[in-house]
């Protein structure tokens, strides 16, 4: 079985309230992003799982709402993820944070590449729901990134002469192509882009992209 579908049959199907809403948010970000919100359907959710049906709307209430709340959620992880990088107190190199942020949020996207295809889904067309996205969520992200990348351009951590516009972009996809690639990359190199030694070479060739090779590597 592959990594993608051992973290399909994975999925938490407990009986408690908590375990319940976790279970759905997690079936509902998946079917959304992989099916698309229109196609989407709260029964299909529900039956991925594992649950009741009418807790949908006891919890979440309309469909959108359901949305928003899957988003949150994997917003509020990557946040968490981001914030322990940028708060890890054994760190005390500029450069040295920078690729522990760029690690995390590699390692994020492995483990939920679901986030990469909703983004994608969402990104490209104009609508209320790209919108909610960016002004709930992106717009943050991006901020916190620009300032965040103005200080390390200002140190040397980071090539002057970028502007955050491109830095956003050519760090999501070079992060998260891959892993929305899966089948192609699996089809083309024989490699599966889940597997935990392919994340963490994936992490560094980012790291490396964007700040050289770490002092170990670095030719004499």
């Amino acid at each position: 079985m592959s990594s993608a579908a051992s973290r399909a049959t994975s999925r938490p199907t407990a009986e408690s309230g908590q375990d319940s809403r976790e279970a759905i948010l997690v079936a509902a970000l998946e079917c959304f992003a992989r099916r698309g919100f229109d196609a989407s359907t709260t029964r299909e959710i529900a039956a991925r799982a594992g649950v009741n049906h009418g807790l949908i709307p006891y919890y979440f209430g309309a469909k959108l709402k359901l949305w928003q709340a899957a988003v949150d959620r994997a917003f509020e992880r990557l946040g968490a993820g981001l914030d322990a990088a940028r708060e890890d107190a054994t760190v005390v190199d500029d450069r040295e944070r920078t690729r522990l942020l760029i690690r995390s949020y590699v390692r994020f996207v492995a483990r939920h590449p679901e986030f990469v295809l909703l983004m994608n889904e969402e990104g490209k067309r104009p609508g209320p729901r790209m919108r909610w996205l960016v002004d709930r969520h992106v717009r943050a992200l991006y901020d916190g990134m620009s300032v965040f990348m103005a200080r390390a351009q200002a140190r040397g951590t980071l090539p002057s002469g970028i502007a955050p516009l491109h830095f956003h972009y050519i760090l999501a996809g070079s992060v998260g192509f891959i892993f929305h690639q899966a089948e192609e990359c699996k089809r083309l190199t024989g490699t599966d882009p889940f597997d935990d030694a392919t994340v963490e070479a994936h992490a560094r060739a980012v790291e490396h992209l964007f700040l050289g090779p770490p002092p170990e590597e670095t030719p004499q």
